[in-house]
């Protein structure tokens, strides 16, 4: 018995419908975890680029990075003992943002040290100047720099902190060099990333394991070990000359 066009064309709407119904029913039953960064499945070739973000709207960002919820699992003043700070030390913070860091790292070097907070976000570099000014952050001193240099002189820095932004990082190994160029000769590199199983943190496609970061800066001329911490949900990855 042959069919009508009318009747197969009905017959392909009901056919898609029942499909398309059934891919909803099963995405409601394992839906995908959503993070502050975003979502998404492992890429080598995402993670060798590095996490591109727009960060020029430094008001929305101001109560995610200074909130309490981030004091309780980042843990600044534990962060900090780890990176063993003597007064009168040069000290830098990568990605330094809305200057989470910069009252920690200016107490942990005193009066006669130095804080560089460096940037790529021109919105965020004149906030964190704001804020130098306004809490009397004398020691700190804000640069804006491009995405793959940091722009330091050789053998002028004793401590750099590198936290929740080492996955941002394109070439991470070259740029471990320029790192290791800065350091002096028992200066030390302290980056702080999210386990590949935290419930906060970037897209997991965009997560580092430890291994993998202690590779990169490796491959930049460092030696390299994982620090023991009490972070809930992150590592600590150290390097040095």
């Amino acid at each position: 018995m042959s069919r009508s066009p009318a009747m197969g064309l009905a017959t392909r709407i009901l056919l898609a419908s029942t499909i398309v119904a059934s891919s909803l029913a099963l995405s409601a039953q394992h839906p995908r975890t959503q993070e502050a960064h975003g979502q998404g499945a492992h890429s080598d070739q995402e993670q060798a680029q590095g996490m591109q973000h727009d960060f020029s709207d430094v008001e929305r960002f101001v109560s995610r990075f200074e909130g309490p919820e981030r004091r309780a699992w980042q843990k600044p003043e534990h962060v900090i003992s780890l990176l063993e700070i003597e007064p009168g030390m040069t000290v830098v913070d990568i990605g330094a943002g809305t200057g989470f860091f910069a009252p920690y790292l200016a107490a942990a070097v005193g009066a006669d040290g130095k804080v560089l907070a460096l940037d790529v976000e021109a919105n965020m570099v004149k906030h964190l100047e704001r804020r130098v000014e306004d809490e009397g952050l004398r020691v700190v001193e804000p640069r804006l720099v491009p995405y793959d240099d940091p722009q330091l002189d050789a053998e002028s820095i004793d401590r750099i902190l590198v936290v929740d932004t080492w996955h941002h990082i394109s070439d991470r190994s070259a740029y471990s060099a320029k790192l290791r160029r800065a350091l002096k000769p028992d200066g030390r590199v302290y980056v702080v990333d999210f386990e590949e199983d935290s419930p906060v943190g970037p897209p997991r496609r965009h997560r580092l394991s430890a291994e993998r970061v202690a590779e990169e800066l490796h491959g930049g001329g460092l030696q390299t070990s994982q620090l023991e911490s009490e972070l809930p949900n992150q590592y600590v990855v150290t390097g040095r000359r």
